[in-house]
């Protein structure tokens, strides 16, 4: 199904192509003057100057052109030479009719079905997930929910950190807390225990004890790197006990993740690709890429066009250990090998911006990367707590993404505790589904590049731009349309019912459909721009304009069935439109709130 917007460029199209000008001139756009018209071309404006003419001569022939026109109901050219546009209710209506009886409202993905990979989780495994690995999850979720209903095949990978020095800082300090365990016994030949040595509380207290004693103590620093060198290169004891360490952190990263209701494809870490960096590491020595540099083996990147110095990329460090950009590397390789990918995203923390200009800039001067497949960095800005500062606990550390989450729900439970008359068990329900809308759509609401503030008290407000204001919208949506049904109302009526009277019924009505129109072109972009809050915006200018129509319009009072049956349909097909909405953004809605 065409969008709406093209079949307005071409009506327009055509008539500058009638009025002797070039089509192309004919581009409408929903106005930025609502109070003056709905949609306005400045075509004219750009055709002045090609065709020697004023633009509102210019304008005035082409609104001749329209003035029969079934697209339109007024057509008129204004000074200096804008064309403002007003639509047809029948055209309008008979083109929403036809979206919302479509399975995908008419959504047609016109380009070729990519494969694209998405990089969207990074945490290191024995640390707790915490209130920074929130943006990361949440915005990878969506873009990989959005992509796969724009049509594309979708792989998302949670790419976990397990390879590197956190791994040597464990095992430094498990061998000085528990030496008589089997894995530090170089001489022990049986099976490992199947239990682990420690619980996830007590691993998620050993990987912060051993990173600072590696800030202040020098001789436990080259320990740990020494630690580090030897699991990678296979000491065998080291690599069961980091077995077990994955094991207990994989498990709690799982449980935590589906709390957010965030799944991954692959559960692949930096590990997994280590038996390729060998090679990969001699082919760019043999070809040439990658040289030494004060023990290191780096390549260099730096490009004449570059307006600042960028350093190399260090391949191997001077002691022959991977790194971060070592195993991104590998990863870029196996991602290409396995899945010939059309894309591959890595939704990451817009201060790791020159680590990956280090290591796409490699990719593609060592052949890692094919020349087709698009390497972006989808950088997300910090989310900070009250005053613009980092979420801390009281005792000045990190937040854990639990206990945020936590409050929330807390907060959304005395909230609907307080204004309904609501049984526990219901609304602790309602809370945790209310939480995840408040905390998903006030991070995807903002521009993913963009530093914010997670304000509490407003993303949990059931009024403005919240989730918990659409959720309240579609819940007052099912109890209307409940209702209907429960008094005899007769839904194959409404399924071929003439919308025609919801457009007529009030401004609000005809906003309404004009927000429904724009639904595919929504998709497009938020697809293209990799960009959930185009999905957010999209929903809450329709969630106002619908409450609009509700408070100005009597829905089940109507007394005219084809004007309540209209009415209803218009209902049904919001509804829809709102949970194909929540789901790219990764909640749901509550039955009652």
């Amino acid at each position: 199904m065409k969008q709406f917007i093209e079949l307005l460029n071409e009506t327009v199209g055509a008539a500058f192509e009638k009025a002797g000008f070039d089509k192309e001139l004919g581009r409408v756009s929903v106005s930025n003057r609502p109070d003056l018209c709905e949609y306005q071309c400045n075509g004219a404006m750009s055709g002045a100057k090609l065709y020697h003419k004023k633009p509102i001569e210019i304008a005035e022939a082409v609104a001749a052109e329209l003035s029969n026109s079934d697209v339109f109901e007024k057509v008129s050219a204004v000074m200096p030479g804008f064309l403002n546009l007003d639509i047809s209710a029948r055209y309008i209506s008979d083109y929403v009719s036809k979206m919302l009886s479509d399975d995908k409202f008419g959504y047609e993905n016109t380009g070729k079905q990519q494969t694209i990979v998405i990089d969207y989780g990074g945490p290191n495994v024995a640390k707790p997930l915490h209130v920074g690995h929130l943006r990361p999850a949440i915005i990878g979720e969506s873009i990989k929910r959005i992509s796969r209903y724009a049509g594309h095949k979708v792989i998302g990978d949670v790419h976990l950190g397990d390879w590197g020095m956190p791994m040597g800082q464990i095992i430094t300090e498990l061998k000085e807390r528990k030496p008589e365990l089997p894995y530090f016994d170089d001489s022990f030949e049986g099976e490992y225990p199947e239990e682990a040595p420690f619980t996830i509380s007590e691993l998620e207290e050993i990987y912060p004890t051993a990173s600072g004693k590696c800030k202040t103590d020098e001789e436990y620093k080259k320990k740990a790197l020494q630690n580090t060198k030897d699991l990678q290169d296979g000491k065998k004891g080291y690599r069961a006990l980091w077995q077990q360490v994955l094991k207990v952190s994989v498990a709690d990263l799982k449980r935590n993740y589906e709390k957010l209701d965030v799944s991954f494809d692959l559960w692949m870490g930096e590990s997994d690709v280590d038996d390729m960096i060998p090679a990969m590491v001699e082919k760019m020595k043999a070809d040439g890429h990658a040289h030494l540099s004060e023990g290191a083996l780096v390549v260099d990147i730096a490009e004449e066009s570059d307006k600042k110095e960028l350093p190399p990329c260090i391949v191997l460090k001077s002691d022959g250990a991977s790194n971060y950009e070592t195993t991104d590397l590998a990863t870029i390789k196996y991602r290409e090998d396995n899945f010939d990918p059309d894309a591959i995203l890595y939704v990451v923390d817009k201060r790791q911006e020159l680590h990956f200009i280090q290591v796409f800039r490699t990719a593609r001067k060592c052949g890692l990367a094919k020349e087709n497949t698009s390497l972006e960095f989808i950088g997300f800005g910090t989310m900070n707590g009250p005053g613009g500062k980092p979420f801390k606990t009281r005792d000045g550390g990190v937040l854990r993404l639990e206990t945020l989450l936590s409050q929330i729900k807390e907060g959304m439970y005395e909230k609907i505790k307080e204004n309904k008359d609501m049984s526990d068990e219901d609304a602790d329900k309602t809370a945790a589904i209310t939480a995840l809308a408040a905390v998903k759509y006030g991070d995807l609401s903002n521009q993913a590049s963009k530093d914010y503030v997670f304000d509490t008290e407003r993303f949990t407000a059931f009024e403005g731009d919240t989730g918990p204001y659409l959720l309240y919208t579609m819940v007052r949506i099912k109890s209307i349309l409940s209702r209907f049904k429960e008094n005899g109302g007769d839904m194959s009526a409404v399924s071929s019912a003439d919308i025609i009277y919801a457009a007529n019924a009030c401004a609000a009505g005809k906003d309404v459909l004009k927000d429904i129109t724009g639904f595919s072109r929504m998709i497009d972009q938020a697809f293209e721009e990799r960009a959930p809050h185009r999905v957010c915006a999209f929903a809450y200018k329709l969630a106002n304009d619908f409450n609009s129509f509700y408070h100005e319009v009597k829905i089940l009072a109507e007394e005219d069935d084809a004007k309540k049956n209209a009415y209803i349909a218009l209902l049904e097909g919001v509804l829809k439109l709102f949970e194909t909405c929540i789901e790219l953004l990764g909640f749901e809605c509550p039955d009652k709130m």
